[in-house]
């Protein structure tokens, strides 16, 4: 299996005034290519620090992170974006779609800031809504849809552009339990087809659709558990 993500003693510190808050504690880990990891443990345990830096939206205090071989750890936030763009698609709990656009247009932001060509954005964003099953929506704003059609909207948009890999935040976290399946389900038939997928959850039930869980507590890992 070929490694797509390595973290080696990779820690966080946010620092404000004179109080330091350690959110990762020398956290090592390995992804490969077409896993499907769930990250869990209680409410301020690194999970969304861990998931922002895996995501580079944000960078170590220390540590190493190599993505498909490369140490980006001290990457510039503009090396970030360029290697996030063009890489990893997020989906959010709160779906985060712009409320002024509609689902085709949601759907097509990324390829616009791959500037890519308008025929080939609509070739791709028609075959992303397909898949998602949300292409009689495509003309709808996300006012007009139910959460279960927004987070289809949100995993459309996430997997446009082929990435490497899915980040999921609590992707069912605002949803009730049939469409929160309906989204689970969507991810799992995503990673069988062969999309690697990194997923930050509470729930036993979503965690239960991962290859691994790594559990996290106080920023340290301290259990990985095959499925």
């Amino acid at each position: 299996m070929k490694q797509m993500i390595k973290t080696t003693n990779l820690s966080r510190i946010f620092r404000a005034d004179e109080v330091e808050t350690t959110a990762l504690n020398k956290v090592s880990i390995e992804i490969n290519k077409g896993e499907f990891v769930a990250v869990m443990g209680p409410s301020g345990c690194g999970k969304s620090t861990l998931l922002n830096i895996l995501g580079l939206l944000d960078s170590p205090t220390s540590g190493d992170f190599h993505f498909l071989n490369e140490n980006v750890s001290a990457y510039s936030e503009k090396q970030r974006a360029k290697l996030r763009k063009s890489n990893i698609g997020f989906v959010f709990q709160n779906f985060n779609l712009i409320d002024q656009l509609s689902v085709f247009e949601n759907v097509e932001l990324p390829l616009i800031y791959l500037k890519m060509a308008a025929k080939e954005r609509k070739k791709l964003v028609d075959e992303a809504l397909e898949r998602m099953q949300i292409a009689h929506r495509r003309k709808h704003y996300p006012n007009q849809l139910s959460g279960g059609q927004q987070q289809r909207v949100a995993v459309a948009r996430a997997v446009v552009s082929n990435p490497h890999f899915i980040l999921a935040d609590e992707p069912t976290g605002n949803l009730d339990s049939s469409h929160g399946e309906e989204v689970m389900n969507m991810l799992s038939a995503l990673n069988q087809a062969g999309t690697t997928i990194i997923m930050v959850t509470h729930s036993q039930r979503d965690a239960s659709f991962a290859h691994r869980v790594i559990h996290l507590f106080d920023g340290q890992v301290v259990s990985e558990n095959l499925q």
